[in-house]
């Protein structure tokens, strides 16, 4: 498999600008607006979803016991935490399987 390209935001904008043949102010503009919701409805305990790409939700992780990196024996409480959480959706699943 080749090396994967990371692309940054800029990058993602100038594409997508390129792609849609819109301007790159444009296409920031909504990107962020595309954050701002996503967030939002996270936050709310909502799910965002692109039917077919994915879809973005928070979930909670639950307290535990962990361990000390600096002391490996010594035990901490780690706390309760949402954390986000993407599900692939079949077209992108299936893009993907036809790369392999």
């Amino acid at each position: 498999m080749p090396k994967a390209n990371k692309v940054n935001k800029d990058q993602m904008v100038e594409r997508i600008a390129s792609r849609a043949n819109v301007n790159k102010k444009e296409v920031e503009d909504v990107l962020n607006a595309f954050e701002d919701v996503v967030i939002q409805v996270m936050k709310e305990g909502g799910e965002a979803v692109l039917t077919g790409f994915g879809a973005f939700l928070a979930r909670r992780r639950e307290a535990r016991v962990g361990v000390n990196p600096q002391k490996p024996s010594e035990r901490i409480q780690v706390p309760a935490v949402m954390v986000p959480k993407f599900k692939a959706g079949k077209t992108l699943k299936d893009a993907l399987k036809a790369q392999s």
